[in-house]
């Protein structure tokens, strides 16, 4: 049984370019980029480096980019320290209804520590209306969070309009870019955005390290204590050879991204058309927005087959793929952002996630849609 993987959304397969630029990081050029000796020496110009690749992608400087542990840490230190920076100029924050748990999260913690937080809606493709986060807009209004493109239906949100409101109001601004990394071209030193969040493994790289883009005016307290690495912003021994994969994973970004776009799309219209072709497009409805949308992100649903069968039945036949729901008591909750989105209960029931990458062939389309049609059938049958 060929084992198909379409949750790149969720990880990605280590690039095998990667692999081989971690690797004399954990075994030869073990030092650490604090010591002041050779081998620490070495350590921090690999450590710079990489911090140069990365920002030389992004259109940013050096100085202006973080490592952190990932996304989750990225998203929680900008608001957390966004916030702590910035409270004496009031305790207001807004964000949308169909954000990362790491923002939500983020904004219910910060609710208990005295903070208000307005939840914008989506419309029913899961976008912002720019008109919403202006009016929601108030004079102690600190701090705007929107994510670049949603990482459960793929939906990109109108940014540089935000941005340019936020800048124009004296409001800091953070974008979540998690799964836009790569996808869209972005150019940091011409975008209205003061914090922005990436993580590495959603682009081939390894687990475990993230950046943090913070602007040159922008305001941030650090949230961890105990040494001067990453310029007292993020205290802790550097992760070196994670830092190396990074850097290596853009630098194929940067080189294939053209190639990778257009593949992404001819996947996902593939998976599309095929699925109209043997169930028809009311039963294999495509959620989030038709045009303004990641690649790689195809969020479908089966009326009539739930989320939890289709799940089951794809991961029997060897196809992995997700549901973007949380787990709860080994029962999943419907999806936050198809809620937010309102959509029947009908299509928020049967969602399912397949999200596209390196190693996926247009000959795994034709094989899983073949599969989906065939337990589709099965289960409306019973």
């Amino acid at each position: 049984m060929t084992y198909i993987y379409f949750d790149h959304a969720a990880t990605t397969p280590v690039h095998p370019e990667v692999v081989e630029a971690m690797l004399p990081h954990f075994t030869q050029n073990f030092g650490n980029a604090s010591s002041t000796h050779s081998a620490g020496r070495e350590a921090r110009a690999v450590l710079n480096q990489s911090r140069d690749t990365l920002a030389s992608f992004i259109g940013c400087a050096p100085s202006q980019l973080l490592f952190t542990s990932g996304g989750t840490e990225s998203d929680n230190l900008a608001l957390f320290g966004a916030a702590a920076a910035r409270q004496s100029l009031g305790k207001h924050i807004i964000t949308s209804q169909a954000e990362h748990h790491a923002v939500l999260h983020a904004c219910e913690h910060l609710e208990s520590q005295g903070f208000e937080v307005t939840y914008v809606p989506v419309d029913s493709t899961g976008r912002v209306r720019v008109s919403d986060i202006e009016a929601a807009i108030r004079p102690d209004t600190i701090l705007i969070s929107i994510m670049y493109g949603n990482n459960e239906v793929g939906t990109i949100q109108p940014i540089q309009e935000i941005g340019t409101i936020a800048r124009s109001r004296g409001i800091a601004f953070h974008v979540d870019a998690v799964q836009a990394l790569g996808m869209i071209p972005m150019d940091l030193s011409r975008m209205p955005v003061d914090f922005m969040s990436f993580s590495a493994h959603k682009i081939n790289g390894p687990k475990g390290i993230g950046a943090l883009y913070i602007a040159k005016q922008a305001k941030m307290e650090p949230m961890l204590y105990g040494g001067n690495q990453e310029r007292k912003r993020r205290p802790g021994t550097e992760n070196v050879a994670s830092a190396a994969g990074f850097a290596k994973a853009v630098q194929i970004l940067s080189r294939d991204r053209y190639e990778k776009q257009q593949n992404l799309e001819k996947l996902r219209n593939a998976m599309v058309a095929k699925l109209h072709q043997l169930l028809g497009p009311e039963q294999a409805v495509v959620n989030g927005h038709p045009d303004e949308r990641l690649p790689h992100i195809l969020n479908i649903s089966f009326p009539g087959v739930s989320t939890e069968t289709m799940l089951m039945n794809l991961d029997l036949e060897g196809i992995a793929a997700a549901s973007g729901s949380a787990c709860t008591s080994g029962s999943l909750e419907v999806s936050h952002v198809l809620k937010a989105m309102q959509l029947p209960d009908a299509l928020t029931t049967s969602a399912i996630r397949f999200s596209f990458g390196i190693g996926n062939t247009l000959e795994h389309i034709e094989e899983a849609a073949a599969i989906i049609a065939t337990i589709v059938g099965r289960v409306r049958n019973i």
